[in-house]
């Protein structure tokens, strides 16, 4: 594992994001084509995608397969972005330490300068210079062939059609997770555009599998539209079957040590994975499994109960509660806020909660907001933070919208300094026992993290 970032890949991100595919394609060429020896599963979509690809890598490799994992961003350590998991003992050393099998600083180094290398050449020849999230992504085909990986879950970054991660001419199966609205000024305005970019990973031959719109927490035109989007590009590209997935049953049970119950076609699981939103997610990875790999029920189920996805309604500590979650859009919001309804018990219900929050500026950050609201939280008291991140809004404009969306009747703090709000506030909930709950974008989730597991662990 590594917090440490090779410093050519660290200045490539001057070069922000730029959608297309001809940087991609011949790096990879220069590279001697590594992507054409993987076996891949690709996801995209606009919420779930993590969650997953987590649920997909952690079923495979109870099965035995040594699955190489591909995210972003990462949370805490830049080496997150790159994991193999080996087989059902590696799923098992995982459970027991969320560092195992990430990318280790010397491959990351060596790696780095074979892309470096072939980055120069194709700027000595008048290519763009590749972004740090292309470099990435081919110094991740490198390793994965180089390790000999059976199977790659690999995550898009952004969209689908001109992501960097679209260059499989056969994958083992395309999945796309809920769509919502999100990066309108790169994806389209619409939500048949935005639809149309993730379902650019359509292969002709390859299986689709998709969440049933009719479960995404979007309005119901909204819905219509996404699924004759999909249904189109599905046609066009001759894929050899679309399956919608949807939940076999609305019965979910909240256990009192923090994990999920549900039911999914005709058996029983459980996850760490707190949400409804996750019962869709996992029947979704499950359909995949039972389809493409004919993984048995329990391989599954032992699979499904190891999946961890920090970040995502993560319970910290459970008296105080401590509660993390990296929501960035107005679906993940409405997501939350119904979990933290249910979970434990149902013993949040009231949703009386003191919060920290800090968001990208551009989010829809109002929009939120107002979610939060409509959805019944009623926070005890909130902390606005600026995450460490260049798009961060600012604490005294995120403060300015929470007093006008709830009518000024909370009063809440600016702090330009995230870990001084977190220790200030888990100071108050280990006083009165608040709950506290942590939440806004994942940059913030990944900068406070190891601080609050700190301080939650000496209250044990």
């Amino acid at each position: 594992m590594t917090d440490s970032v090779p410093e050519f890949i660290k200045d490539s991100a001057k070069f922000g994001i730029n959608l297309g595919l001809e940087r991609m394609i011949e790096l990879d060429r220069l590279l001697g084509q590594p992507q054409k020896d993987l076996k891949v599963v690709h996801v995209a979509g606009t919420n779930g995608k993590g969650s997953v690809v987590t649920f997909l890598s952690s079923c495979l490799a109870q099965a035995g397969y040594k699955v190489g994992v591909y995210t972003s961003p990462f949370l805490e350590r830049f080496s997150e972005r790159l994991r193999i998991i080996d087989g059902a003992e590696g799923l098992d050393r995982l459970v027991r330490d969320e560092t195992e099998g990430e990318i280790k600083d010397d491959d990351l180094a060596r790696l780095s300068q074979m892309v470096k290398d072939a980055s120069d050449n194709m700027t000595s020849r008048g290519f763009e210079h590749p972004t740090e999230f292309e470099l990435m992504t081919a110094l991740g085909y490198l390793w994965f062939k180089e390790n000999d990986t059976d199977i790659v879950v690999l995550e898009t970054g952004l969209g689908g059609r001109l992501d960097s991660t679209n260059v499989f001419d056969d994958p083992l199966a395309a999945v796309i997770t809920s769509i919502g609205f999100d990066h309108q000024d790169r994806l389209g305005e619409t939500i048949e555009q935005i639809t149309s970019e993730k379902a650019g990973i359509f292969k002709t031959g390859a299986p689709v599998f998709a969440s049933d719109p009719s479960y995404m927490l979007i309005d119901e035109d909204s819905k219509e539209k996404i699924r004759k989007t999909l249904i189109e590009h599905a046609d066009e590209k001759k894929v050899s079957d679309l399956v919608f997935v949807k939940p076999s049953s609305d019965t979910v049970s909240f256990t009192e040590d923090g994990h999920m119950q549900f039911s999914a076609f005709g058996e029983v699981y459980e996850t760490r994975l707190q949400g409804e939103h996750q019962v869709l997610n996992a029947t979704l990875a499950l359909a995949v499994l039972k389809n493409v790999f004919k993984l048995p029920y329990e391989v599954l189920a032992e699979g499904i109960k190891k999946a961890r996805w920090k970040g995502r309604a993560e319970l910290l500590c459970a008296e105080p509660a401590v509660i993390l979650d990296g929501g960035h859009n107005v679906q993940c919001a409405q997501s939350l806020i119904r979990t933290l309804k249910q979970m434990c018990g149902g013993r949040f219900k009231d949703l009386k909660f003191r919060v920290v929050m800090g968001v990208m500026a551009d989010k829809n950050v109002e929009g939120m907001i107002r979610t939060f609201r409509e959805e019944g939280l009623d926070p005890a008291e909130v902390y606005t933070v600026r995450v460490n991140n260049a798009r961060s809004m600012a604490p005294d404009e995120l403060l300015k919208i929470i007093r006008v969306v709830y009518n000024n009747s909370i009063m809440p703090a600016a702090y330009e300094d995230a870990s001084e709000a977190v220790s200030e506030a888990c100071r108050k909930t280990r006083e009165d026992g608040i709950p506290l709950l942590v939440t806004g974008s994942l940059y913030l989730i990944g900068e406070v993290r190891k601080e609050l597991c700190t301080i939650t662990d000496n209250w044990r």
